[in-house]
């Protein structure tokens, strides 16, 4: 038996692949900040808006990705419900949500003054 080469970089984009189209939150996170990225454009952002943008789109999709590999272990060690697995995915997923509404609120902040100049001023 050959032992398969290792390749972390490899290893690591078909990690994010695999989580992209198997996880609906995943990729209903990646389309929100294809918007954001657009509507950056659109509204011409300054450098340093554009670095919280950055920011809060590698957050939530690092949270979304290290709550996907946290579910899929708690289902190897613990098929069977189990209170701590429970806490340990609930857990997870909170994460997701507070990674989700800092970007919401930061994006809020950055977005909605823009907007409103652009169509009530």
């Amino acid at each position: 038996m050959t032992k398969r080469k290792h390749n972390p970089f490899a290893d690591a984009f078909n990690g994010i692949v695999a989580t992209y189209r198997s996880e609906r939150n995943l990729r209903i996170h990646m389309i929100l900040a294809l918007v954001a990225v657009a509507l950056g454009v659109w509204l011409r952002l300054a450098p340093g808006e554009w670095c919280w943008i950055a920011v809060c789109i590698a957050l939530v999709i690092m949270a979304e990705l290290i709550n996907t590999a946290i579910e899929a272990w708690v289902d190897m060690v613990s098929p069977n419900e189990h209170p701590l697995a429970k806490k340990a995915k609930d857990a997870a997923a909170g994460a997701v949500l507070v990674a989700a509404v800092f970007s919401a609120t930061v994006g809020t902040l950055i977005f909605l003054p823009k907007l409103w100049i652009r169509f009530f001023e």
